[in-house]
């Protein structure tokens, strides 16, 4: 047998799954749904080291040994052969929200199940494998613990703050079946000590293994369950005078009709599109960590390819295919679906940029404009006015030729009118300022207005044809309006704009375009081809070039690996699933009947072709169905009661760890990006606002990555979201190594792009010097005397003097030794309250009555003398009890 012991963070208390190895093809897998404490897990694994031993008192020959050490189960997969189950043995911290953290998978380790005694072997197993792992689970694979990271901070906030009559309506679990080591924030009840806690059930559409947990997902408990999304996590910290504010990006991919540009374009039959990704910006005031009691604030908006039936045949092996429609829609059935999904989600307006080209000499791109124009006009004669979908037609690639126009300024027109229709959510009201100054551009905001603050209602889908660099483009620049208003609404700044070349504009372009190398590189096999520089039109030449090899980096991967990728992801998620007698994988000629399932089965019930909605949907827009409190949402929410003092949703202890010892140097939040360090001039002293626009030659990323300086090359900072981190001793190992337990979250290397290397030459110091050395005028604006007098340079020179040799002096030393001509000139005058306080000694302050009063009980107890307990001792002791033991 294998036995998961599996425990909080904390390490107070366990479960324990066994797994049975004697069956050659079922997964047997007991849950005994106990909670144990460390001594009692401890005496259970000696038990069956006791008990499993060949011989009594051969301690060599122990029939209990540790397999691999692991930070999760990603699911169990079976081929031909048994079932395996894939471990996650390395992690590294990415992002943290509200003192949730969100890990990315650096490596897993899969181990097969069954015994060699009982294992029916079988051919082509090993390949199956192969194609499996082709899979790489370390790149772009997230989970978190305790926050669900297939919804978005809107819908998890929304659900958290539901009416507290409604959970008490619901059935609780009792005491030992509501335990819960991976528990979302708690909401206290009115009086009492009772707490409840909800757990939602994730989007199944985001999430990439639901299918290798779909065995186990009945038989053990929810806490075993961890569910991961693909596609890309980056954090950034913009320091605002001091005041730290995380800017948050998140990308999901879905899991429904996923695939490799070519070979998936359109939609399948269930309206599912092809490189879909819903984009979150989360941005939040860090100095308070409570989801109840800080500020949040979040932005969503969605890319994915035109839902149409569409493809492109690249069997002509030319780069640009011809774009060939292969079914007649004319009732838009593909497209109700995909936009019912949406209606349903995100509510209304649904806003539709489409950013394909509209003239061409050859008809390329213009044919998924016309039928898509035809597919809005029809849904939207069926929809209320007011929540019609909204499409804007812009043809990208033309401005961005034309000399006369500029392709942001008219970008940032379209951003604007689309955040006032769907405005962002907030989790705090206006701000007092805003009311008594406001400004005409946040009164015009849309969405929905509550008393706890405001509600994103609608959403903003882009497309180009790829959905790859004009699609991000358009994206960064709806996002920096979004972040405007996000700072506003935070009370950051005084109007809700943002202009470029300032500090935290940079490092939110930089988190957008590690976000759209990240998703390109998934989809089209290399990263972006045209970037934000390229359409600002201030990119350098040598960007040329590098644009030019990811146009074949692209080409190569589309001609040639993008076939077998397919291949693996349609394995991974389950799209296929081998079995005896059944063609295999390889064999199959085509993989649209795997993605279509009404070719194979005719579904039982049709849609309308006028109410093409789901049932209640229009009664509730334009809020999100998904959010509303109605019966059919509430039975995805699983309530649970817990004492105010379990450590199961203690935040606090989740995210500061007291039990484990740590460094400043390796913690996460002072080693990720900060717009202080790694964007703000190293010579600027009067102006640090983040919010102050900088000359593209004096900004921190531009001075540090000058290539003409032979003095400083800068190892430029590489997502690791598009290329693995440098490996180390640890990172080299592979899924072999069965100990592989390395949690890397607290490594520096945590936000995606590491501090910047100084890799100076010794041979030229005075050339350095001459270089960096400022006048006083540029750091501190003002003129400084330029040659001090003598008695202030003796004065210094014993002070440098003094610093240098005080560690090696004693008190005593140091009185003898002094024979100084300044020594009687020098009179230190004490500045602290304290009458004593220098390097040797200090005067200890006085303390109260009271405090002296505690000190002595204190010391009393040690020694056995108790002091008499008084009523509030007895209650709280007789609380401890009842949690405890009872």
């Amino acid at each position: 047998r294998y036995f998961l012991v599996g425990s909080n963070p904390a390490e107070t208390k366990y479960r324990v799954l066994k797994i049975d190895r004697t069956e050659p093809k079922d997964l047997v897998v007991i849950d005994d749904k106990h909670v144990y404490t460390q001594q009692e897990v401890r005496e259970l694994l000696g038990r069956l080291d006791l008990g499993n031993r060949t011989k009594m008192g051969q301690k060599g020959s122990s029939g209990l040994s540790r397999a691999v050490s692991a930070f999760g189960i990603v699911g169990f997969v079976r081929f031909l052969e048994g079932y395996y189950i894939v471990l996650i043995t390395k992690r590294r911290k990415m992002a943290d929200i509200g003192g949730h953290a969100i890990y990315k998978i650096e490596d897993t380790n899969m181990i097969y199940i069954p015994n060699d005694s009982v294992r029916v072997s079988h051919p082509d197993e090993a390949r199956y494998l192969r194609i499996f792992q082709n899979v790489d689970l370390s790149s772009n694979f997230y989970f978190s613990y305790s926050y669900d990271l297939s919804h978005s901070l809107q819908y998890n906030l929304t659900v958290l703050r539901m009416p507290l009559e409604t959970l008490k309506t619901e059935t609780t679990q009792t005491r030992q079946e509501s335990f819960d080591i991976f528990e979302d924030e708690g909401l206290s009840t009115q009086g009492g000590s009772g707490v409840f806690g909800i757990c939602s059930k994730p989007y199944e559409k985001y999430v990439w293994n639901g299918k290798l947990l779909e065995a186990v997902r009945t038989a053990i408990h929810h806490d075993w369950l961890l569910y991961i999304i693909h596609g890309f996590c980056g954090q950034s910290k913009l320091l605002i005078y001091g005041r730290p504010i995380y800017v948050t990006l998140i990308a999901r991919r879905s899991s429904k009709f996923a695939g490799t540009r070519f070979l998936k374009r359109g939609a399948n039959c269930e309206g599912d599109v092809a490189n879909e990704v819903e984009t979150e910006q989360i941005l939040y005031d860090a100095s308070v960590m409570s989801f109840s009691a800080g500020s949040y604030s979040s932005y969503v908006q969605v890319r994915g390819s035109v839902p149409l039936y569409w493809s492109q045949d690249i069997s002509t092996m030319m780069p640009k295919p011809p774009i060939t429609l292969d079914q007649a829609d004319p009732y838009a059935h593909v497209a109700a679906l995909h936009f019912d999904q949406m209606l349903q989600r995100f509510g209304s307006p649904i806003i539709i940029l489409n950013l394909v080209k509209e003239r061409e000499k050859r008809k390329h791109e213009r044919i998924l404009s016309e039928e898509l124009v035809a597919a809005v006009t029809y849904l939207n004669q069926f929809l209320p006015p007011e929540h019609a979908i909204i499409y804007i037609p812009w043809d990208m690639a033309k401005y961005t030729k034309s000399k006369l126009c500029n392709v942001l300024d008219r970008l940032n027109v379209i951003a604007e009118s689309v955040v006032k229709k769907t405005g962002f959510f907030v989790n705090r009201p206006d701000s007092y300022c805003s009311i008594l100054r406001p400004d005409e551009k946040w009164n015009e905001l849309g969405g929905c207005v509550v008393s706890t603050g405001r509600l994103q209602t609608g959403v903003l889908r882009t497309n180009c044809v790829d959905c790859l660099d004009r699609t991000n483009t358009a994206q960064f620049m709806v996002g920096k309006c979004a972040l405007a208003y996000q700072l506003y609404s935070l009370g950051l700044i005084d109007k809700p704009n943002l202009q470029f070349d300032t500090d935290a504009v940079r490092l939110f372009e930089e988190l957008y375009e590690d976000h759209g190398d990240t998703l390109s590189l998934q989809y089209g096999g290399s990263q972006l081809v045209h970037r934000v520089k390229t359409y600002r039109k201030i990119a350098p030449w040598t960007q040329h070039s590098k644009d030019i090899m990811q146009t074949l980096s692209r080409y190569y991967s589309n001609a040639f690996s993008d076939a077998d990728r397919q291949d693996s992801i349609n394995l991974f998620l389950g799209v296929f699933k081998p079995a005896e007698g059944k063609s295999h994988l390889w064999e199959l000629p085509t993989d649209f009947y795997l993605h279509h399932k009404n070719t194979l089965s005719l579904s039982q019930t049709r849609q309308s072709y006028t109410y093409w909605w789901t049932t209640g949907v229009l009664k509730h827009l334009p809020l999100p169905f998904d959010e509303v409190i109605c019966a059919e949402n509430r039975r995805k929410l699983t309530v649970k009661k817990f004492h105010k003092y379990e450590e199961e949703i203690d935040i606090h202890n989740e995210f500061f760890r007291p039990y484990e010892l740590s460094s400043f140097d390796e913690t996460f939040c002072l080693a990720m990006t900060n717009s202080t360090r790694d964007f703000m001039p190293k010579n600027v002293g009067i102006d640090p606002s983040p919010f102050t626009v900088r000359k593209p030659d004096e900004t921190g990323k531009s001075v540090l990555g000058n290539k003409n300086n032979r003095e400083e090359t800068v190892l430029q900072r590489k997502t690791a979201a598009s290329a693995p981190p440098p490996p180390s001793e640890e990172a080299v190992s592979s899924s072999s190594e069965d100990d592989s337990g390395t949690d890397k979250e607290d490594e520096g290397a945590v936000s995606q792009r590491s501090t910047p290397v100084k890799v100076t030459d010794t041979g030229d110091n005075t050339k350095i010097t001459e270089n960096v050395v400022q006048s006083t005028k540029d750091v501190y604006g003002v003129n400084l005397s330029d040659i001090p007098s003598e008695d202030d340079l003796a004065i210094y020179a014993r002070f440098v003097q003094l610093g240098q040799s005080q560690h090696k002096q004693d008190k005593g030393s140091q009185q003898f030794c002094s024979k100084h001509p300044l020594d009687k000139v020098i009179n230190l005058i004490p500045i602290s309250s304290f009458s004593q306080d220098n390097i040797y000694e200090v005067q200890p302050p006085r303390a109260d009555r009271k405090s002296i009063e505690i000190f002595h009980a204190h010391i009393q107890a040690g020694r056995g003398n108790m002091q008499p307990l008084g009523r509030d001792d007895f209650l709280m002791y007789r609380e401890y009890i009842r949690n405890r033991y009872m």
